[in-house]
């Protein structure tokens, strides 16, 4: 992570903030006295929630990890090749 003291960010705002939402990487912003804060865009802080809620959630967590253990014994479910022909001509 990035990392610039508070007055270099509030000199280029614009610039950091633009960067933080198209390079799609954190920037932290260090201040002397008080606690630093990270400027992040708002479509990545969206996937990290949603990665939160899938890790948070046990249910789902235990259906990810069954369909994991079926993948790798291959008895998982296998589609057709009229299935398939399907799916890939969307």
């Amino acid at each position: 992570m990035r990392e610039i003291t508070v007055n270099k960010f509030r000199a280029a705002l614009k610039d950091f903030a633009d960067q933080a939402i198209f390079d799609h990487e954190p920037l932290r912003v260090t201040r002397k006295q008080g606690q630093d804060f990270v400027i992040i865009g708002a479509e990545d802080w969206e996937q990290l929630q949603e990665t939160v809620y899938v890790l948070q959630n046990t249910a789902l967590m235990g259906q990810i990890k069954q369909s994991d253990v079926s993948h790798r014994t291959g008895k998982g479910y296998s589609p057709t090749q009229e299935q398939l022909d399907e799916i890939n001509s969307l």
